[in-house]
């Protein structure tokens, strides 16, 4: 069970970049490319979403902004190295 909200965690922003990307045109104005995105609902989807949610805002990404995509970054960097100390606290 825990792996399965694990799963669900992981999953859910990617969920939202998929139906972003179908059901709306935010990717496509913050975006001139499909490869950002692309590489975005790999590496970090959590930044992705928060940019083009700027972008469409036509927020300037300073002050207040500035810190919610640092927390975006940190949250999806969070996500891609957080075992790393548990699996060395067993060696």
């Amino acid at each position: 069970m825990p792996c399965l909200l694990l799963l669900a965690i992981m999953a859910f922003p990617r969920v939202v970049l998929v139906c972003m990307w179908f059901f709306t045109h935010m990717l496509t104005r913050a975006y001139h490319d499909s490869l950002v995105p692309l590489a975005g609902f790999i590496f970090l989807p959590i930044t992705t979403i928060a940019y083009a949610w700027m972008v469409n805002l036509h927020r300037p990404i300073e002050g207040i902004n500035l810190v919610l995509m640092i927390v975006a970054v940190v949250l999806d960097m969070g996500s891609h190295g957080g075992g790393r100390r548990h699996y060395r606290r067993w060696d």
